[in-house]
């Protein structure tokens, strides 16, 4: 299902059908090292975290992570949605594209069309997101999406500090 177009881009909701897409893109070095370790090793694995994560979201808030889709071939360039985090006090954006898709615009394309839905469909207010401290590209994303820096947060069992953004309505 077709939840958002750009120019270029099409966002959709994920389904178990997604499980080789998500297998890649949680096991790239970059995605390891910025975002962490999912313990996806398989396709069972990744079936999983598509019920776990995305399609859990899109149940019980009504938004989640999308694929994030290049119309004119159909190529999978990365994800990018709002989610809500146990973590966290409010939704979040995320994003995460493969590196032979980086520096083209997708990921400021798809997450300032997720903000604008997050916004005027969805009716979210406040937004968050997070960061890793050294992620300068996410950090350099956010600003031009209009989120400011708030503080660094302890996340995780190993109280792991992140960056945390805000935007505001």
């Amino acid at each position: 299902m077709i939840e958002i177009e750009t120019a270029r881009l099409t966002l959709l909701k994920m389904d178990e059908n997604d499980a080789a897409f998500i297998l890649r893109l949680v096991n790239e070095p970059s995605f390891l090292r910025y975002i962490g370790d999912r313990g996806v090793r398989t396709l069972d694995d990744a079936r999983r975290y598509i019920a776990d994560g995305p399609m859990a979201g899109y149940s019980s808030y009504g938004y989640g992570l999308l694929r994030v889709v290049r119309t004119a071939d159909g190529a999978n360039v990365g994800m990018c949605g709002v989610l809500k985090r146990d973590t966290l006090p409010e939704p979040d954006i995320g994003f995460a594209f493969f590196p032979e898709h980086w520096s083209q615009g997708y990921a400021f394309e798809s997450a300032g069309a997720v903000m604008k839905y997050a916004r005027e469909v969805q009716r979210l207010g406040r937004i968050l997101a997070i960061t890793s401290i050294d992620n300068e590209s996410s950090i350099r994303l956010l600003g031009k999406l209009g989120f400011r820096f708030d503080r660094l947060i302890a996340v995780g069992d190993d109280s792991t500090q992140l960056r945390l953004f805000v935007s505001d309505p």
